[in-house]
């Protein structure tokens, strides 16, 4: 399998990574239930003159679904990229620390009780709710010498169990808030107002710089705690920094394109078979990478049953359960 070992190759790689983004947001705004040629994408991206229907359907409905999904998707393949490397679980995600839980009993609590019906009214929700569910998860999993990865990973699943089962609770009794809540926890890109982006984009910048400067920190504690503090890495300041940025990246994503689970999870997978272990490179491929398969899954969704279309959290799902059933099945045979 091609590999990039050398830092020339692994740059070179990176670079052809965002070759692969610039194609998928090529496909995004070229591909739909409605066929665009090239020329008209051009004119509507471009242009000023008198609006056509191409045009329309290109600003209005394609580029801010492109944008939120190239957003989105680099946050949360880097956010799982961090989550894996601060956890040492190779299942982590961002289901893992309650953030998709905590998300999603906000985004319930918005419609039920305080009557939003309006995908961008629930972003300050959904990151409020992130957060804090992050927060409680990582108080429930913090001991003398903080959080172990065991702990934080015991303390998530059982923060999401109960954080589910509030959620079951209230869209069991109430199914008017259910209809508007199943449309956005199934992780689409449609509807959502570009705007958002520009309303979470500090968060985004301030998330995506600390989780970059952990690169070396994650390689530390990747050989144990004891090995970090006896290299002289301060174990628990890491750890909250990264818990910081994790909270950012992720409460960003789930506000602006719902509870999406695969991305984070299968990106650092695919990035780790061609850069190896070294979590400064893991972390900076995951971007691009994460982008790509969100706006690629996103615009498979709109073919596959015109003029109706799938969801991208579903698509990212049958695109990514394969894809990690073959790189758990080719790591058995590198060990055996």
């Amino acid at each position: 399998m091609l590999t990039f070992t050398r830092p020339a190759t692994r740059v070179l790689g990176f670079f052809a990574l965002l070759v692969v983004v610039l194609l998928s947001v090529g496909a995004s705004l070229l591909l739909g239930s409605r066929s665009i040629d090239v020329a008209s994408v051009f004119d509507a991206v471009f242009s000023r003159g008198t609006a056509s229907v191409e045009q329309m359907v290109v600003l209005d409905l394609r580029v801010p679904r492109t944008i939120i999904g190239l957003v989105a998707g680099a946050a949360l393949g880097l956010a799982g990229a961090l989550m894996q490397g601060l956890t040492r679980n190779p299942l982590a995600d961002p289901g893992l620390l309650g953030v998709n839980a905590g998300a999603s009993l906000a985004v319930v609590a918005a419609i039920a009780f305080f009557g939003v019906t309006a995908p961008s009214g629930y972003v300050w929700f959904a990151f409020g709710g992130a957060a804090l569910a992050a927060a409680l998860v990582y108080a429930v999993a913090s001991g003398r010498t903080g959080p172990s990865p065991l702990s934080l990973t015991l303390a998530g699943a059982a923060t999401t169990a109960v954080l589910t089962s509030f959620i079951t609770l209230i869209l069991l009794r109430d199914l008017d808030t259910l209809a508007q809540f199943r449309f956005w926890s199934a992780g689409s890109l449609v509807g959502r107002d570009v705007s958002t982006v520009a309303t979470v984009s500090p968060f985004l910048v301030v998330g995506a710089a600390a989780a970059l400067l952990l690169g070396r920190s994650l390689n530390s504690l990747a050989l144990g705690d004891d090995v970090a503090r006896g290299l002289g890495q301060r174990v628990g300041l890491t750890r909250i920094v990264a818990g910081v940025a994790i909270i950012l990246l992720c409460g960003s994503a789930t506000s602006l394109a719902g509870p999406l689970v695969f991305v984070g999870l299968v990106v650092p997978h695919i990035v780790r078979r061609f850069v190896g272990a070294d979590y400064r490179w893991i972390l900076l491929w995951s971007m691009p990478l994460g982008a790509a398969l969100l706006v690629i899954a996103d615009t498979v969704g709109r073919l596959i049953a015109p003029p109706s279309e799938l969801e991208a959290g579903i698509v990212v799902a049958l695109i990514g359960a394969p894809a990690l059933i073959v790189l758990v099945r080719g790591n058995r045979a590198v060990t055996r």
